[in-house]
């Protein structure tokens, strides 16, 4: 099976690489590439590598029961596998599915002071589990939140290498247009992999077939799963509403108003009753919240209503997994996606921040037609983001940039169907690139674009 470079390597060396370095916890949602990258890593890296799945060998959830020192550790799991070999500072333990044992967290701080083996720890739902881990580990450990594949590598793995990348960041850091040619070869990478989101397997698919056979399979396998997660791991919470909150995402972001509503899954439907629900999601990877700012100003954080919120889902190819069939015929046959349009370039464009590190707010002015996609910082500036699906008019951000109502905002961004370019305080550039957005935004001359 090929293996699919992802940006987890480089981290996993320079991890490695410190003298330093704490156990490692690895998180994020199941099938984005954890346990394969891990191993990978560590048959490169080891002479010996010890692998425990606390899923498929519950019976190593024992091994702590003599304390959790390391010596005890280790005796307990040689003596349920005696074809492990503990080298000292030679050997990789690799937890493999934590979540069904967070109790092991507690013996990372005892690793640590040994200093004898290198630890890693992962798992599909920490994230709902992770305050008890947080606990009991918190000063002996490092923590690396992984997420399935993004557009750059998507690229990589269709054969596209760190040149074609670096040329078309550069081209955009001076707002140069990249031209029909390469625009078009970056456009019609960036649909497909909108079809088929960062899924390894699904993606690992598309490159050894050249088609989309059976990814619509996988996708919707993927999308059981979740769902029999929020069955076995939602404990104390209602796990039916857990679920029509999820299936409801794409109906709502249908919608003009993209603002996830509860009254739209259940006729009655209290913030009360739905608590939890979200965040939970949110937890365990499967969603992306775009909360509402309560004025469009700094600071972002604090600064918004937890009541109001947009929902995307983490993966956009899993999001368009779930549209109906007489959708899925005209995305996939007919790059046409109707009225899911607006909805899956803010999904796909959320998904893009979210993965490059951003927390995502939008803002929506009461009583008024004016709403922003998307909002940063860069320093002192506010700087919204609008999504455009094909290139249509930015009425709300021309707002935004030249009123007094907002000094924070001195410019924007448009990502549009379009190429690069800027004009009055508005730097357009392809939606294709906003998975470069975090790099050109700390790399454009702003100030000289402004002043020009």
């Amino acid at each position: 099976m090929t293996y699919l470079k992802r940006k987890i390597d480089d981290y996993l060396s320079q991890w490695k690489d410190d003298p330093e370095h704490l156990p490692l916890i690895v998180r994020g949602p199941r099938q984005v590439g954890k346990t394969e990258s891990i191993l990978c890593f560590a048959k490169d890296n080891y002479q010996s590598v010890i692998y425990v799945n606390f899923v498929e060998r519950p019976d190593f959830k024992m091994i702590t029961r003599d304390g959790y020192s390391v010596e005890s550790i280790v005796r307990s799991m040689s003596l349920l596998d005696t074809t492990m070999s503990f080298e000292a500072h030679k050997t990789l333990i690799f937890f493999d599915e934590v979540q069904d044992f967070p109790e092991i967290a507690t013996a990372l701080k005892f690793f640590k002071i040994d200093g004898r083996f290198d630890v890693i720890c992962s798992g599909s739902m920490l994230g709902v589990n992770y305050a008890a881990i947080q606990s009991v580990s918190v000063g002996y450990k490092t923590d690396y939140t992984m997420r399935s594949m993004d557009f750059e590598e998507f690229l990589w793995a269709v054969g596209r290498d760190d040149a074609f990348v670096s040329d078309i960041l550069g081209q955009i850091i001076q707002m140069r247009p990249l031209g029909e040619l390469m625009l078009g070869v970056l456009n019609r990478a960036y649909l497909d992999f909108c079809v088929l989101g960062g899924m390894p397997a699904v993606v690992r698919g598309y490159v050894e077939r050249g088609t989309f056979e059976k990814s619509l399979e996988l996708q919707r396998q993927l999308l059981a799963d979740y769902r029999e997660d929020a069955r076995k791991y939602a404990q104390g919470l209602d796990q039916a509403r857990i679920i029509n909150v999820f299936d409801h995402i794409p109906i709502q972001l249908a919608k003009e108003n993209k603002k996830f509503q509860l009254s739209k899954i259940e006729n009655g439907a209290r913030y009360k009753d739905y608590r939890g629900c979200v965040e939970w999601l949110a937890d365990a990877g499967i969603v992306n919240v775009c909360y509402c700012l309560d004025s469009a100003t700094l600071p972002l954080k604090g600064n918004y209503d937890e009541r109001k919120y947009k929902l995307y889902c983490a993966d956009t190819g899993l999001l368009v997994s779930m549209l109906d069939e007489e959708a899925q015929l005209d995305l996939r046959s007919h790059d046409n996606l109707g009225v899911y349009r607006g909805g899956l370039a803010e999904n796909a464009a959320g998904e893009a921040l979210v993965k490059q590190g951003y927390r995502l707010y939008y803002y929506k002015r009461e009583n008024s037609t004016l709403e922003e996609d998307f909002f940063v910082r860069k320093g002192d500036d506010l700087v919204p983001v609008e999504i455009k699906a094909t290139n249509n008019r930015t009425k709300s951000l021309n707002t935004l940039i030249a009123s007094d109502m907002y000094p924070e905002v001195r410019y924007g961004i448009k990502f549009a169907e379009a190429d690069a370019g800027y004009a009055g305080g508005k730097f357009t550039l392809p939606r294709s690139c906003t998975f470069l957005f975090r790099r050109w935004l700390q790399a454009v001359d702003i100030e000289r674009h402004l002043a020009s």
